[in-house]
């Protein structure tokens, strides 16, 4: 898939070197990806050991974040500090005449930059209304409110979207040329994530029934 939007990196640091036709630097590709898969990792480096945590994120204009345990070792390393925080999404196996040719299509984005706590409390909060009604449209406000300990107990990160990338590719298998003469099926196996049918808490009140931001959530 050819990058038609933006053809300059942010930095060399997400300037995609290997296959630079698949790399995207626009931001409406960018945030396209992060919208669609909720699940990112963030790298991170503690007491001089790299770490990958996975977590999930939500993205606002051109910042993204995500959320945890106060107690976290992750969230408590990055505030303030580099990150390398990645999210990716497999659109299905390419299957190839030849194992070298075999590859995967797939959506992905990495962006660095400095991590940093969303420390007032009223913005804390807008995030955090935020991260849940962007998967679940109108379920904050029908929530029975965060108290005292548990808004203490949970810490917000936010990372501008500065410097990010996406990779992308898209299509069929690349063979050799001569190798198209040989009796091997080729093609693509998509992958999707499905969403399965919601199941009751068996503790929820007679009547109560699944809203319709529980019946007709969507990703990828």
């Amino acid at each position: 898939m050819a990058n038609s939007k933006q053809s300059a990196a942010p930095s060399p640091r997400v300037r995609v070197k290997r296959l630079h036709e698949r790399g995207h630097y626009d931001a409406e590709t960018i945030h396209g990806i992060l919208d669609a898969m909720p699940i990112c990792s963030v790298g991170y480096v503690f007491n001089g050991q790299p770490y990958v945590t996975p977590t999930l994120q939500w993205r606002e204009g051109n910042h993204m974040y995500w959320h945890g345990s106060s107690a976290s070792r992750m969230l408590e390393t990055v505030d303030e500090a580099d990150v390398c925080v990645t999210v990716a999404l497999i659109d299905g196996f390419v299957m190839a005449r030849s194992a070298f040719h075999h590859s995967a299509n797939y959506r992905s984005v990495m962006a660095l930059g400095r991590a940093r706590k969303v420390k007032d409390r009223a913005k804390k909060e807008a995030r955090l209304k935020t991260f849940v009604d962007t998967l679940f449209p109108g379920r904050w406000d029908m929530l029975r409110p965060m108290n005292a300990q548990e808004f203490k107990a949970t810490t917000v990160l936010s990372l501008p979207l500065s410097e990010a990338s996406a990779k992308i590719r898209t299509g069929g298998p690349k063979d050799d040329e001569e190798d198209y003469a040989l009796p091997i099926w080729a093609g693509v196996i998509p992958v999707t994530m499905q969403v399965g049918t919601p199941i009751d808490d068996p503790r929820n009140l007679a009547g109560v029934l699944p809203p319709d931001h529980v019946k007709t959530l969507r990703l990828g």
